[in-house]
């Protein structure tokens, strides 16, 4: 005997409550003059930053980034859904909207575009980026001490020569990290702050360092 299936009470509730919230921006906009598929676009562009906010902002906290500008865009939504609620229970003539209300039943498509590239186009946070690939560095050169023979003390390498010795994934490899520095402090990445990401001798970070200016 197949089983049957019980509604859901808080799914009904939602239903329920996101039609009348849908019924009530449509009559909003409508009166505000804006008729035909406008009006039903309105809704939609509301319940759509509103989730796309409450994504973002749930992943930016399970990331342990900051999820201030996620909230923000959040509560926008959420005060266009619910003022078109209070604004459709009797406290304003829909007949004779003001003309406040009309400006910015126009301007939300521009205010909500706006917002929706902001949350998508944010920078990844750290912990969702694919991991960079382990890069093999050109081995140091060493003192060698044998018994009874004096260490001899290897010259540092010049600046060109250190450079030219720098294989090309290593120098790609270091753009990154500078591109990646710019993006997060807004300055340039200083040679003892690459030295120690790429783990590579002064002479030859500092050589990089001149090739990223």
């Amino acid at each position: 005997m197949p089983r049957l299936v019980r509604p859901d009470a808080v799914l009904v509730q939602a239903v329920i409550a996101g039609a009348l919230s849908f019924a009530h921006l449509h009559d909003l906009a409508e009166a505000a003059g804006q008729h035909g598929w406008k009006a039903w676009a309105y809704p939609v562009s509301v319940d759509l930053l509103l989730v796309a906010a409450w994504h973002r902002l749930r992943s930016l906290r399970d990331a342990g980034e900051p999820a201030g500008s996620a909230w923000s865009w959040f509560v926008v939504a959420l005060a266009a859904s619910l003022g078109a609620n209070v604004a459709t229970a009797g406290l304003l003539d829909l007949g004779d909207v003001p003309d406040w209300l009309r400006i910015l039943v126009a301007g939300w498509p521009a205010l909500a575009f706006l917002g929706g590239t902001l949350l998508v186009h944010r920078p990844t946070p750290p912990s969702e980026r694919e991991p960079e690939p382990d890069l093999e560095l050109p081995p140091v050169v060493e003192r060698v001490t044998e018994p009874g023979v004096q260490a001899a003390s290897v010259p540092t390498l010049p600046a060109a020569e250190a450079v030219a010795t720098a294989p090309p994934a290593l120098v790609a490899h270091a753009q990154k990290i500078a591109a990646d520095h710019r993006a997060r402090t807004g300055s340039d990445i200083d040679t003892e702050t690459l030295r120690a990401r790429l783990g590579v001798p002064s002479p030859m970070a500092e050589a990089i360092a001149a090739q990223l200016v």
